[in-house]
C-alpha cells in the first residue's frame, strides 16, 4: 500500500511538471502569436477604416492637466479618469489592460499607468501635474470629445446584423436591452437579474422565466438585462465599459424606466461584482440579494489587487479547458480579437450550422448569447470589472454586511473550475449571516441550466421569506 502511494505521488508529481512545461510552452508561443497579430490589425485597421486604432501594447506618453485635456488623478487604489469639457468620468481604468508581464510583452516594452513626480524647474512658472499614461486610454477618450456620432458605426471587425446594430437607430440607443416578464398591472415586487461575463438576459429568460410557478408571475416583476456591450444592448466602440457606465446603464434603464423603488436582485458571476456596488449604491432598496459563484478572491498583503485577481481567474495553464478559455481571453488582446473577427463578426453562419449540425433538436440559447458582443465590451469589461474592481470587493461586502438587512443567499455549484467554492465562502467571511448553499455535481453553468425548476423555487421561497421577514 505504501509503495502504491509513493508511485501515485510520483506520478502525479510527473504529471504536475509535465504540465508546467507544456503550459509555457504554449502560452510562450500565444504570447508571440499575440504579438504579431498586434501589427497585422493595425494594418488592417489602416486599410479597412484608414486609421489606425489604438492598442494596449502601445508605449506611454504624457497628457499634463490643462482646460478642455484630460485629467488623470488617483484616489486610493483606483484611477479616476476625466474628460473636464463634458464632466464625464471614467473610473476603475484597471492596469491589467496594460499590465501583463511576458516575455515578449517585456520586448515590446509594456508600460503601466502610473503617475509621475511633479516636475519643477527654475523660471517656468506654476507647477503642473504630469502623468504616464497608457496611449490607448488617451485617445478613446479624446475620441469621444472629438468625433462623437449620433449613430455610431461598428468596427470592420465587428458584426454589423440589425441585431447587434439595433440600438443605433432606435430611440433605446441610451438604455440597455431589458426583457420584462410576470406582472404587468398590479407590480408587488420587483426582481433584478444580472448575467455574467459573456453572456446575456436569456441565462435567465430561457431557464427560469418558464418556469417561475403562476402565483410568482402575478406578484413579481421580473427584469432581465442585457449588460452593457453585451446580448442586444448597445455596444459604443468608445466606450471603456467601467463600472460607473456598467452601473449608470442599469440604473437608466431599469431603476428609473420601470419606476423601480425596491427590488430584489439575482446575479451570476461578474453580475455578482454589479449586484454588490449597485446594492451598495441603493442599500435601503435592496429586499434581498442573490449572488451564483461571486468572484471574490482576497489580495496577500504587498500584493496587487487587480493583478491577483487577474492571476487567479485566468492561470496561463492548459487545464482545465475553462481555466485555459479564461487565460485566452484576459491576457490576449489581440487573439482575442481574432476569435471575435472569427466567431462573433459571423455569428448568424455558427448558430446555423449548429442548428444543422443537431437538427435544430437542442435548444442553443447558450451559443447565441456566447457571441453576441464585440471584443471591444468583452476585453474592457473583463479587466475593469473582474479586475479592476477586485480592490474594492472588501469595501462592498463591508458596506453590505453593516448597511443591508436583506436576505443574503450564495450558490455555488462544487464542481466550479472557474470560480472556486473558496470564493463564496470568502464573501461569507466577510458577510457571516449569508447563507452558502453549495450544489453537488454542478459547475459555473449547471448551478442554474440544468436544475431551472428547483432553483426557480429556491428564489421563490428566498423572496417570500423576505417579504414575511423571515431567515432561511
Amino acid at each position: 500500500m505504501a509503495v502504491k502511494k509513493h508511485v501515485v505521488s510520483v506520478l502525479t508529481m510527473a504529471g504536475g511538471l509535465l504540465h508546467e512545461i507544456l503550459s509555457f510552452i504554449v502560452f510562450t508561443m500565444l504570447d508571440l502569436l499575440d504579438f504579431v497579430l498586434c501589427y497585422a490589425f493595425k494594418v488592417a485597421d489602416v486599410i479597412m477604416e484608414a486609421e489606425r486604432k489604438p492598442c494596449y501594447c502601445s508605449s506611454g506618453k504624457e497628457a499634463i492637466t490643462s482646460s478642455g485635456k484630460i485629467l488623470v488623478s488617483e484616489q486610493g487604489e483606483s484611477k479616476v479618469v476625466s474628460l473636464t469639457c463634458s464632466k464625464l468620468q471614467l473610473e476603475e481604468i484597471s492596469d491589467t489592460l496594460y499590465a501583463r508581464p511576458s516575455w515578449v510583452s517585456k520586448v515590446s516594452k509594456c508600460s503601466f499607468l502610473q503617475s509621475s513626480k511633479r516636475i519643477s524647474r527654475r523660471g517656468a512658472g506654476p507647477v503642473r501635474p504630469t502623468f504616464t499614461v497608457n496611449p490607448t486610454i488617451v485617445e478613446m477618450l479624446q475620441g469621444r470629445i472629438g468625433r462623437q456620432q449620433m449613430f455610431p458605426v461598428p468596427r470592420w471587425s465587428d458584426c454589423d446584423c440589425k441585431t447587434c446594430t439595433s440600438w443605433t437607430s432606435s430611440s433605446c440607443k441610451e438604455t440597455l436591452f431589458v426583457k420584462a416578464d410576470g406582472a404587468k398591472d398590479i407590480v408587488q415586487e420587483d426582481v433584478l437579474f444580472i448575467h455574467g461575463f459573456i453572456s446575456s438576459s436569456v441565462f435567465w429568460t430561457e431557464t427560469l422565466y418558464p418556469n417561475f410557478s403562476k402565483s410568482a408571475k402575478s406578484k413579481y416583476r421580473l427584469l432581465a438585462v442585457d449588460l452593457l456591450g453585451f446580448g442586444r444592448s448597445p455596444k459604443p466602440a468608445d466606450s471603456l465599459y467601467t463600472l460607473r457606465e456598467h452601473l449608470e446603464m442599469i440604473e437608466r434603464s431599469v431603476l428609473e424606466a420601470y419606476n423601480v423603488k425596491s427590488f430584489h436582485i439575482v446575479a451570476h458571476s461578474l453580475g455578482c461584482i454589479l449586484a454588490l456596488a449597485l446594492a451598495v449604491k441603493h442599500p435601503g432598496s435592496i429586499k434581498s440579494l442573490t449572488l451564483l459563484a461571486p468572484p471574490y478572491f482576497p489580495a496577500p498583503k504587498g500584493e496587487a489587487s487587480a493583478q491577483h485577481m487577474m492571476r487567479r481567474i485566468a492561470p496561463r495553464r492548459l487545464w482545465p479547458m475553462i481555466a485555459f478559455g479564461a487565460s485566452i481571453a484576459c491576457w490576449y488582446e489581440h487573439i482575442t480579437r481574432a476569435f471575435c473577427l472569427v466567431m462573433c463578426r459571423n455569428h448568424r453562419l455558427w448558430e446555423s450550422i449548429t442548428r444543422l449540425l443537431t437538427g435544430n433538436r437542442v435548444r442553443t440559447y447558450l451559443l447565441d448569447c456566447f457571441f453576441l458582443h464585440t471584443h471591444n465590451a468583452a476585453w474592457h469589461t473583463l479587466h475593469n470589472i473582474i479586475c479592476g474592481t477586485a480592490g474594492k470587493i472588501e469595501g462592498y461586502l463591508d458596506e453590505v454586511e453593516s448597511r443591508l438587512k436583506c436576505e443574503i443567499t450564495i450558490f455555488h455549484g462544487k464542481d466550479d473550475e472557474l470560480i472556486p467554492v473558496e470564493c463564496s465562502y470568502n464573501v461569507q467571511s466577510r458577510i457571516p449571516r449569508a447563507h452558502v448553499k453549495v450544489v453537488e455535481n454542478k459547475d459555473h453553468i449547471t448551478i442554474v441550466v440544468g436544475r431551472q425548476k428547483a432553483f426557480a423555487r429556491e428564489l421563490e421561497a428566498i423572496w417570500n421569506n423576505a417579504a414575511s421577514g423571515l431567515r432561511m
